[in-house]
């Protein structure tokens, strides 16, 4: 397979698909086009009715497609840039404007959306039979019925959100993508990005695991009340739009809505991963065994079993294992996941101010996805690599949707991206014969499985208190207590956990970001695994299904979709499963 792939360098990725550059003609002429496709909708104002015929509906779905199809180019381009270099006043500048613009000619549009929601459902019943393609992304619109304002309250939330929360979150990233990192190794004194750090928690060397850690805490630390008093921020904001203004039930309820998963299916999920939490302990107790330590301390949970320093992987070298190991699954996926290199859509460098971390964007169904990742040379940045191809993979494969719907609801959103990294696991193992390597890699893969499944539960878990500790007045120092509480409850007796780990919390983009984000994390690993699973046992003849999953993108109900590969995602011996092949693997480690 390998002269298939080529080779290719370690690159910046090229936005000029999305938008030639930030000023000149291209960019006046797609706002001209907003602005236009903004008309378009507000003529349609005066024949909304419950009798409003099906064709003229047709119609306006139509030019509400136009208008998101313009309106992702223009709010995407800025903070693809901004993600470049987070301190880039330009890229902050043109992201403002577009943030301005876009919510004003929301607002100008605004009422077509809450007409369709308030709508009796005979009405929308009989609309819906033309909505084609848009139809799911319709019917989710309408579970928000409930949970709708005034047309005037709306606007000012949306004007509201520009300058308030939105531009705190920025304020957020600002000044953690600036941190510099210091971490002394082999006598050298280094100077690092986060992404860099965090690759010294998988050294052999338990004193420099714990450094990274301490220096990580230490950074963070002189600017702990500020990022701690931005989250409040946040917190405070979703509260009173969402409990005071729009009367969820709990905070977590909006993510839940939003992502079509009924409350009960999120709490059975996060009950199960507190319930099967001593599955992980007992393998962190054999882990300290195998290190030689008495007990693993929070530092050393992701020690490699191999004492000598992890053999860096060049670039080229794991873009070809990852595309190969999509080959070996089906070509397609292969074929589609080179268009990424092809087109220039990744940027893959260490620059500092860059964003860290890892993303994938599909902006619009007609665009090869992008993709961010800050490649080091380790290992398990090759699983990185593989987990956003995947999440390429599946927009690519529902690139036949309407811009409305190609996109896949969060918790199904994770299922191409980890069933990817376990595609390339398996690959390694079947070509490594060395009894010792192929313990690391299960031993990689369980570490990482932790990091999917339990450690994003836990964050969900502390976040639903967080946002009740909040509202009851409670401090940092108080937050801090309880994810350090949380944290000994997760880990039982088997790791030692040091205090500088109360304020790991801070530490962590999603909960600013997108509150409850991170139990797709743990519903996408759980759910991949499970077919997995099906896969392995099932040969050639399971690809067909997995593909037809990522092809329905977000077109159908997470519901409608897994019943169709037969699961029940209410059933909490469905998420027990996965926590069986998760056993099945420290069992195979245990014999090892």
């Amino acid at each position: 397979m390998s002269q298939q792939n080529g080779r290719y360098p370690q690159t910046r990725w090229n936005l000029t698909k999305l938008l030639p550059s930030a000023e000149g003609p291209a960019v006046e002429e797609l706002i001209a086009d907003l602005e236009a496709a903004t008309a378009v909708i507000e003529a349609f104002r005066p024949q909304l009715s419950p009798q409003l015929s099906g064709e003229e509906f047709a119609q306006a779905l139509k030019a509400v497609e136009r208008f998101a199809e313009i309106a992702h180019r223009l709010g995407s381009y800025g903070p693809l840039w901004f993600s470049e270099n987070t301190q880039n006043q330009a890229a902050l500048a043109f992201m403002g404007r577009m943030e301005q613009l876009l919510t004003q000619a929301q607002n100008r549009t605004l009422f077509f959306s809450l007409w369709w929601k308030g709508l009796d459902n005979e009405a929308a019943e009989r609309l819906l039979a033309y909505a084609g393609d848009t139809r799911y992304n319709l019917e989710q619109d309408r579970l928000f019925k409930d949970h709708i304002l005034a047309e005037s309250e709306e606007k000012i939330i949306n004007l509201k959100d520009i300058n308030g929360i939105s531009a705190m979150v920025t304020l957020y990233d600002m000044i953690t993508s600036k941190f510099v990192f210091e971490l002394e190794v082999d006598g050298e004194k280094k100077e690092l990005t986060r992404d860099e750090l965090m690759t010294y928690v998988r050294n052999p060397d338990p004193e420099i695991r714990a450094a990274a850690y301490q220096e990580q805490f230490r950074v963070y630390g002189r600017e702990a009340t500020v990022l701690a008093q931005i989250y409040t921020h946040r917190v405070r904001d979703w509260a009173t739009e969402n409990l005071n203004l729009r009367r969820f039930a709990s905070p977590v309820a909006v993510r839940n809505l939003a992502n079509d998963i009924p409350d009960a299916v999120v709490d059975t999920l996060l009950d199960v991963c507190a319930e099967q939490a001593p599955i992980f302990q007992r393998y962190f107790q054999l882990k300290a065994g195998w290190l030689g330590l008495p007990k693993l301390r929070r530092y050393d949970l992701y020690a490699p079993l191999n004492n000598e320093a992890t053999k860096k992987i060049d670039y080229g070298d794991a873009v070809e294992m990852v595309l190969d190991s999509f080959y070996q699954f089906a070509p397609e996926a292969a074929r589609e996941a080179r268009r990424i290199f092809d087109d220039g859509h990744i940027d893959a460098e260490i620059r500092p101010g860059k964003r860290g971390g890892a993303f994938c964007a599909g902006i619009l169904p007609t665009l090869t996805p992008w993709v961010l990742i800050n490649y080091t040379g380790e290992p398990r940045q090759v699983a990185t690599l593989a987990h956003e191809l995947g999440h390429a993979i599946h927009a690519l494969f529902a690139a036949h949707h309407s811009v409305l719907t190609f996109h896949s609801a969060l918790p199904l959103a994770e299922t191409a991206s980890v069933f990817s990294e376990m595609l390339l696991t398996d690959r390694l193992l079947a070509e490594e014969s060395d009894l010792n390597v192929r313990r690391d890699l299960l031993a990689d893969a369980v570490d990482d499985t932790y990091a999917t499944v339990l450690r994003q539960a836990y964050f969900v878990l502390f976040e639903r208190d967080a946002h009740r500790l909040v509202a009851e007045g409670k401090t940092m120092d108080e937050l801090n207590q309880h994810y350090l509480g949380q944290l000994k409850q997760q880990f039982g007796d088997a790791v030692e956990i040091s205090e500088d780990f109360m304020q790991e919390w801070i530490c962590i983009p999603h909960i600013y970001h997108t509150p409850f984000y991170c139990y797709a994390y743990s519903f996408g690993q759980l759910l991949a695994l499970s077919l997995y699973q099906q896969y392995k046992e099932q040969g050639q003849s399971f690809v067909s299904k997995l593909l037809k999953i990522l092809a329905y993108g977000g077109a159908a109900s997470p519901q409608h979709i897994l019943s169709e590969a037969g699961i029940d995602m209410a059933d909490p011996d469905f998420w027990r499963s996965g926590f069986k092949v998760i056993e099945g693997m420290i069992d195979e480690l245990a014999r090892a």
